[in-house]
């Protein structure tokens, strides 16, 4: 028996995994995806054309960063919604909204016109028929101090030459944004309770968490 099986977890549920720049999303996308059989949608970064220039010029780059995010997170929540779920989802398009759009706005990197524009695309978005909700969002949350160190573990040169002004600020505004979201139930896991790099068994208490978070919350919505 799988561990989906074991677990009750729903064969059409889509799980979305949130959190900051370095707390691990990927890693967690794909353990998750492995051990219930389902399939990942993942945040394409090595692909992506205007990142390395928007490290270099936030101001000039911001923009065209967040549409590009924004059409290709729509592109696959199309392509779940054609499937029928059954995803884990590696970072959610609430968080282009909600974290990086606002924060250019608000720092002054992102116009009020770019901002209006781009907060319409969004909203015209979501109102489509295309547009599944997650069942579940996992928010991954751990110190400033961790999330740094895994920053610089990983060793991106573009995340390298980022001042660390922008973490911590990125930091406080993902804790800002989970404590007011409300679009789908959310599971809070601290980094510092697991280790799937080191033990790939350590993936299966999360699933129970899961299932009993889910469970729950089915429960208190009828």
């Amino acid at each position: 028996m799988n561990l989906r099986m074991k677990y009750q977890i729903p064969t059409n549920a889509v799980i979305t995994i949130a959190g900051t720049v370095g707390v691990g999303k990927s890693t967690m996308t794909h353990a998750l995806a492995d051990a219930l059989e389902f399939r990942t949608s993942l945040e394409k970064v090595d692909t992506n054309p205007y990142l390395d220039k928007f490290y270099a010029d936030f101001t000039r780059w911001s923009f065209h960063l967040q549409v590009y995010f924004l059409a290709e997170r729509f592109k696959e929540q199309k392509r779940i919604f054609e499937y029928g779920g059954g995803f884990i989802q590696d970072r959610s398009i609430y968080e282009d909204t909600g974290i990086f759009a606002k924060m250019h706005f608000d720092k002054g990197t992102m116009s009020k016109v770019d901002y209006e524009t781009y907060t319409n695309l969004f909203e015209a978005m979501v109102m489509t028929p295309y547009f599944p909700h997650p069942d579940l969002l996992i928010y991954l949350e751990g110190s400033i101090e961790d999330i740094l160190e895994r920053i610089k573990k990983r060793g991106r040169p573009m995340e390298q030459q980022t001042p660390i002004e922008y973490w911590l600020e990125m930091h406080k505004r993902y804790e800002d944004w989970i404590n007011s979201f409300n679009a789908c139930p959310v599971l809070r896991i601290n980094i510092k309770d697991y280790d799937l790099s080191e033990d790939s068994t350590s993936i299966e208490p999360i699933i129970e968490r899961v299932s009993y978070f889910m469970n729950q919350t089915k429960m208190l919505i009828k």
